[in-house]
Protein backbone atom coordinates (compact mmCIF):
# COMPACT_ATOMS: atom_id res chain seq x y z
CA UNK A 1 0.00 0.00 0.00
CA UNK A 2 2.75 2.43 0.93
CA UNK A 3 4.43 1.94 -2.44
CA UNK A 4 1.24 2.82 -4.30
CA UNK A 5 0.66 5.92 -2.18
CA UNK A 6 4.27 7.00 -2.67
CA UNK A 7 3.99 6.57 -6.44
CA UNK A 8 0.93 8.84 -6.56
CA UNK A 9 2.63 11.37 -4.25
CA UNK A 10 5.75 11.57 -6.42
CA UNK A 11 3.63 11.90 -9.55
CA UNK A 12 1.70 14.76 -7.93
CA UNK A 13 4.96 16.42 -6.94
CA UNK A 14 6.30 16.02 -10.49
CA UNK A 15 3.21 17.64 -11.99
CA UNK A 16 3.29 20.48 -9.46
CA UNK A 17 6.96 21.29 -10.06
CA UNK A 18 6.36 21.55 -13.78
CA UNK A 19 3.41 23.93 -13.35
CA UNK A 20 4.22 27.45 -14.49
CA UNK A 21 2.09 29.07 -11.82
CA UNK A 22 4.11 27.35 -9.09
CA UNK A 23 7.36 28.52 -10.65
CA UNK A 24 5.93 32.03 -10.78
CA UNK A 25 4.94 31.95 -7.11
CA UNK A 26 8.39 30.67 -6.16
CA UNK A 27 10.01 33.46 -8.15
CA UNK A 28 7.86 36.10 -6.45
CA UNK A 29 8.60 34.61 -3.02
CA UNK A 30 12.35 34.75 -3.66
CA UNK A 31 11.97 38.32 -4.94
CA UNK A 32 10.18 39.30 -1.71
CA UNK A 33 13.06 37.78 0.27
CA UNK A 34 15.52 39.90 -1.71
CA UNK A 35 13.29 42.96 -1.29
CA UNK A 36 13.55 42.54 2.47
CA UNK A 37 17.18 43.63 2.12
CA UNK A 38 15.96 46.97 0.76
CA UNK A 39 13.49 47.37 3.64
CA UNK A 40 16.15 46.39 6.16
CA UNK A 41 18.55 48.97 4.74
CA UNK A 42 16.28 51.75 6.05
CA UNK A 43 16.56 50.50 9.63
CA UNK A 44 19.43 51.34 11.92
CA UNK A 45 20.17 48.16 13.83
CA UNK A 46 17.25 45.86 13.02
CA UNK A 47 18.03 44.86 9.43
CA UNK A 48 18.53 41.14 10.26
CA UNK A 49 15.26 41.09 12.20
CA UNK A 50 13.41 42.75 9.32
CA UNK A 51 14.78 40.20 6.87
CA UNK A 52 13.85 37.20 9.03
CA UNK A 53 10.39 38.52 10.01
CA UNK A 54 9.45 39.58 6.49
CA UNK A 55 10.89 36.38 5.09
CA UNK A 56 8.93 34.22 7.55
CA UNK A 57 5.73 36.09 6.67
CA UNK A 58 6.32 35.62 2.94
CA UNK A 59 6.95 31.89 3.45
CA UNK A 60 3.57 31.57 5.16
CA UNK A 61 1.67 33.60 2.54
CA UNK A 62 3.13 31.93 -0.53
CA UNK A 63 2.92 28.45 1.00
CA UNK A 64 -0.79 29.06 1.52
CA UNK A 65 -1.18 30.12 -2.11
CA UNK A 66 0.67 27.03 -3.33
CA UNK A 67 -1.39 24.72 -1.11
CA UNK A 68 -4.70 26.17 -2.27
CA UNK A 69 -3.79 26.11 -5.95
CA UNK A 70 -2.38 22.58 -5.96
CA UNK A 71 -4.97 21.14 -3.61
CA UNK A 72 -7.91 22.65 -5.45
CA UNK A 73 -6.78 21.90 -9.01
CA UNK A 74 -4.68 18.73 -8.96
CA UNK A 75 -7.52 16.24 -8.52
CA UNK A 76 -9.88 18.11 -10.85
CA UNK A 77 -7.23 18.16 -13.57
CA UNK A 78 -6.91 14.38 -13.34
CA UNK A 79 -10.70 14.01 -13.63
CA UNK A 80 -11.02 16.51 -16.47
CA UNK A 81 -8.24 14.91 -18.53
CA UNK A 82 -9.56 11.45 -17.56
CA UNK A 83 -6.10 10.31 -16.52
CA UNK A 84 -7.56 9.12 -13.23
CA UNK A 85 -9.41 6.24 -14.90
CA UNK A 86 -6.37 4.17 -15.97
CA UNK A 87 -4.84 4.82 -12.55
CA UNK A 88 -7.87 3.57 -10.62
CA UNK A 89 -8.18 0.63 -13.01
CA UNK A 90 -4.96 -0.67 -11.50
CA UNK A 91 -4.84 -2.37 -8.09
CA UNK A 92 -5.05 0.89 -6.15
CA UNK A 93 -7.87 2.06 -3.94
CA UNK A 94 -9.47 5.47 -4.21
CA UNK A 95 -8.40 6.26 -0.65
CA UNK A 96 -4.76 5.45 -1.44
CA UNK A 97 -4.94 7.64 -4.52
CA UNK A 98 -6.39 10.57 -2.57
CA UNK A 99 -3.85 10.26 0.26
CA UNK A 100 -1.08 10.15 -2.35
CA UNK A 101 -2.34 13.39 -3.89
CA UNK A 102 -2.35 15.00 -0.44
CA UNK A 103 1.18 13.84 0.38
CA UNK A 104 2.41 15.03 -3.02
CA UNK A 105 1.09 18.48 -2.19
CA UNK A 106 2.91 18.45 1.15
CA UNK A 107 6.17 17.34 -0.50
CA UNK A 108 5.95 20.21 -2.96
CA UNK A 109 5.30 22.75 -0.21
CA UNK A 110 8.05 21.30 2.00
CA UNK A 111 10.57 21.80 -0.82
CA UNK A 112 9.32 25.35 -1.34
CA UNK A 113 9.59 26.16 2.39
CA UNK A 114 13.10 24.71 2.68
CA UNK A 115 14.38 26.71 -0.29
CA UNK A 116 12.78 29.99 0.78
CA UNK A 117 13.81 29.60 4.43
CA UNK A 118 17.38 28.83 3.38
CA UNK A 119 17.51 31.92 1.19
CA UNK A 120 16.12 34.12 3.97
CA UNK A 121 18.72 32.87 6.45
CA UNK A 122 21.55 33.35 3.95
CA UNK A 123 20.40 36.93 3.37
CA UNK A 124 20.16 37.54 7.11
CA UNK A 125 23.68 36.20 7.64
CA UNK A 126 25.02 38.50 4.92
CA UNK A 127 23.67 41.70 6.51
CA UNK A 128 24.04 40.86 10.19
CA UNK A 129 25.68 43.70 12.10
CA UNK A 130 28.47 41.51 13.47
CA UNK A 131 28.94 39.51 10.28
CA UNK A 132 32.56 39.19 9.17
CA UNK A 133 33.52 39.75 5.52
CA UNK A 134 34.15 36.00 5.30
CA UNK A 135 30.56 35.22 6.34
CA UNK A 136 29.20 37.76 3.86
CA UNK A 137 31.22 36.32 1.01
CA UNK A 138 30.37 32.77 2.03
CA UNK A 139 26.63 33.53 2.14
CA UNK A 140 26.64 35.18 -1.26
CA UNK A 141 28.86 32.48 -2.73
CA UNK A 142 26.69 29.65 -1.43
CA UNK A 143 23.46 31.23 -2.71
CA UNK A 144 24.96 31.83 -6.15
CA UNK A 145 26.78 28.50 -6.24
CA UNK A 146 23.74 26.42 -5.30
CA UNK A 147 21.56 28.24 -7.83
CA UNK A 148 24.19 27.69 -10.53
CA UNK A 149 24.53 24.00 -9.59
CA UNK A 150 20.77 23.49 -9.89
CA UNK A 151 20.68 25.24 -13.26
CA UNK A 152 23.57 23.16 -14.62
CA UNK A 153 22.08 19.93 -13.29
CA UNK A 154 18.71 20.73 -14.87
CA UNK A 155 20.45 21.50 -18.15
CA UNK A 156 22.53 18.32 -18.25
CA UNK A 157 20.28 15.81 -16.47
CA UNK A 158 16.56 15.70 -17.39
CA UNK A 159 15.60 14.02 -14.10
CA UNK A 160 17.19 16.88 -12.16
CA UNK A 161 14.58 19.26 -13.55
CA UNK A 162 12.00 17.42 -11.48
CA UNK A 163 13.80 15.94 -8.49
CA UNK A 164 16.80 18.28 -8.36
CA UNK A 165 14.95 20.92 -6.29
CA UNK A 166 14.64 18.47 -3.36
CA UNK A 167 18.37 18.14 -2.52
CA UNK A 168 18.95 21.73 -3.62
CA UNK A 169 16.32 23.05 -1.19
CA UNK A 170 17.74 20.88 1.61
CA UNK A 171 21.25 22.21 0.88
CA UNK A 172 19.94 25.81 0.94
CA UNK A 173 18.29 25.17 4.31
CA UNK A 174 21.41 23.62 5.86
CA UNK A 175 23.68 26.36 4.51
CA UNK A 176 21.42 29.11 5.80
CA UNK A 177 21.02 27.47 9.21
CA UNK A 178 24.80 27.17 9.63
CA UNK A 179 25.48 30.83 8.82
CA UNK A 180 22.47 32.65 10.32
CA UNK A 181 22.58 34.22 13.77
CA UNK A 182 21.01 32.10 16.56
CA UNK A 183 17.91 34.23 17.18
CA UNK A 184 17.04 34.73 13.52
CA UNK A 185 17.70 31.05 12.80
CA UNK A 186 15.18 30.09 15.49
CA UNK A 187 12.62 32.51 14.04
CA UNK A 188 12.94 31.31 10.44
CA UNK A 189 13.19 27.59 11.22
CA UNK A 190 10.41 27.73 13.81
CA UNK A 191 8.13 29.72 11.53
CA UNK A 192 8.90 27.41 8.61
CA UNK A 193 8.07 24.30 10.64
CA UNK A 194 4.83 25.81 11.93
CA UNK A 195 3.90 26.94 8.42
CA UNK A 196 4.30 23.38 7.13
CA UNK A 197 2.11 22.09 9.98
CA UNK A 198 -0.52 24.73 9.23
CA UNK A 199 -0.42 23.93 5.53
CA UNK A 200 -1.03 20.29 6.41
CA UNK A 201 -4.46 21.31 7.71
CA UNK A 202 -5.14 23.74 4.86
CA UNK A 203 -4.18 21.12 2.27
CA UNK A 204 -6.48 18.67 4.07
CA UNK A 205 -9.42 21.04 3.61
CA UNK A 206 -8.44 21.65 -0.03
CA UNK A 207 -8.33 17.90 -0.64
CA UNK A 208 -11.71 17.43 1.05
CA UNK A 209 -13.40 20.19 -0.93
CA UNK A 210 -11.83 19.10 -4.23
CA UNK A 211 -13.16 15.58 -3.70
CA UNK A 212 -16.69 16.82 -4.47
CA UNK A 213 -16.49 20.38 -5.81
CA UNK A 214 -15.01 22.48 -8.62
CA UNK A 215 -11.55 24.07 -8.38
CA UNK A 216 -12.93 27.60 -7.95
CA UNK A 217 -15.30 26.67 -5.14
CA UNK A 218 -12.67 24.43 -3.53
CA UNK A 219 -10.15 27.28 -3.49
CA UNK A 220 -12.76 29.74 -2.23
CA UNK A 221 -13.93 27.48 0.59
CA UNK A 222 -10.36 26.62 1.59
CA UNK A 223 -9.43 30.30 1.72
CA UNK A 224 -12.55 30.97 3.80
CA UNK A 225 -11.63 28.25 6.30
CA UNK A 226 -8.11 29.68 6.51
CA UNK A 227 -9.34 33.21 7.20
CA UNK A 228 -11.80 32.00 9.85
CA UNK A 229 -9.14 29.77 11.42
CA UNK A 230 -6.66 32.64 11.63
CA UNK A 231 -9.38 34.76 13.28
CA UNK A 232 -10.71 32.07 15.63
CA UNK A 233 -9.52 33.81 18.79
CA UNK A 234 -11.07 37.13 17.72
CA UNK A 235 -14.34 35.49 16.68
CA UNK A 236 -14.67 33.81 20.06
CA UNK A 237 -14.33 37.18 21.80
CA UNK A 238 -16.70 39.35 19.77
CA UNK A 239 -18.25 41.79 22.27
CA UNK A 240 -22.07 41.35 22.38
CA UNK A 241 -22.59 45.03 23.17
CA UNK A 242 -20.96 46.08 19.91
CA UNK A 243 -21.95 43.30 17.49
CA UNK A 244 -25.06 41.90 19.15
CA UNK A 245 -25.71 38.61 20.88
CA UNK A 246 -26.42 36.77 17.60
CA UNK A 247 -23.07 37.75 16.10
CA UNK A 248 -21.32 36.83 19.35
CA UNK A 249 -22.87 33.36 19.38
CA UNK A 250 -22.14 32.87 15.66
CA UNK A 251 -18.51 33.84 16.14
CA UNK A 252 -18.22 31.55 19.14
CA UNK A 253 -19.71 28.66 17.18
CA UNK A 254 -17.36 29.23 14.24
CA UNK A 255 -14.34 29.30 16.54
CA UNK A 256 -15.37 25.88 17.86
CA UNK A 257 -15.86 24.09 14.54
CA UNK A 258 -12.78 25.31 12.63
CA UNK A 259 -9.14 24.71 13.57
CA UNK A 260 -7.48 27.54 15.46
CA UNK A 261 -4.74 28.36 12.99
CA UNK A 262 -3.54 31.24 15.14
CA UNK A 263 -1.41 28.79 17.11
CA UNK A 264 0.80 28.36 14.04
CA UNK A 265 1.83 32.04 14.07
CA UNK A 266 3.16 32.54 17.61
CA UNK A 267 4.75 35.82 18.72
CA UNK A 268 8.45 36.36 18.08
CA UNK A 269 9.45 36.17 21.79
CA UNK A 270 8.26 32.56 21.92
CA UNK A 271 10.30 31.62 18.84
CA UNK A 272 13.52 33.15 20.19
CA UNK A 273 13.06 31.61 23.63
CA UNK A 274 12.22 34.76 25.59
CA UNK A 275 8.99 33.28 27.00
CA UNK A 276 10.05 31.52 30.18
CA UNK A 277 6.95 29.42 30.88
CA UNK A 278 6.61 28.02 27.32
CA UNK A 279 9.34 25.99 25.63
CA UNK A 280 9.54 26.06 21.85
CA UNK A 281 10.01 22.29 21.66
CA UNK A 282 6.83 21.58 23.64
CA UNK A 283 4.94 24.20 21.64
CA UNK A 284 6.02 22.58 18.37
CA UNK A 285 4.98 19.20 19.74
CA UNK A 286 1.51 20.49 20.58
CA UNK A 287 1.20 22.11 17.15
CA UNK A 288 2.32 18.88 15.49
CA UNK A 289 -0.33 16.83 17.28
CA UNK A 290 -2.98 19.40 16.35
CA UNK A 291 -1.94 19.34 12.70
CA UNK A 292 -1.83 15.54 12.52
CA UNK A 293 -5.21 15.21 14.22
CA UNK A 294 -6.96 17.59 11.87
CA UNK A 295 -5.18 16.27 8.77
CA UNK A 296 -6.04 12.64 9.49
CA UNK A 297 -9.66 13.53 10.24
CA UNK A 298 -10.04 15.61 7.09
CA UNK A 299 -8.45 12.93 4.92
CA UNK A 300 -10.74 10.28 6.42
CA UNK A 301 -13.81 12.34 5.49
CA UNK A 302 -12.35 13.13 2.05
CA UNK A 303 -11.80 9.43 1.37
CA UNK A 304 -15.39 8.62 2.36
CA UNK A 305 -16.72 11.32 0.03
CA UNK A 306 -14.39 10.37 -2.82
CA UNK A 307 -15.35 6.69 -2.56
CA UNK A 308 -18.99 7.62 -3.09
CA UNK A 309 -18.37 9.98 -6.00
CA UNK A 310 -19.59 8.98 -9.43
CA UNK A 311 -17.16 10.11 -12.14
CA UNK A 312 -19.41 9.26 -15.05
Amino acid sequence: MFGRVLAVALNTYRESVRARILLGLAGVAFAVALYSLVVGAFTLKNAPRVVSDLGAASISIFSLAVAIIIGATSLHRELEQKTVFPILARPIRRGEYLVGKYLGTLITIAVFIMADAGLVMLLEAAIARDASPLVVRTSAGLAFGLATALALAAWKIPAARTYGPIPWAAAMLVAGALLASPDERRVVLGSGALTLLEIGIVAGFATLFSSFSTPFLSALMTLGVFLVGRSADSLAKLPPKMFGEAAHQAGLALSKVVPNLQIFVPPRPLLVGEVVDVKLASYLGMATLTSIGWSVGLLAVAVLVFNERDFL
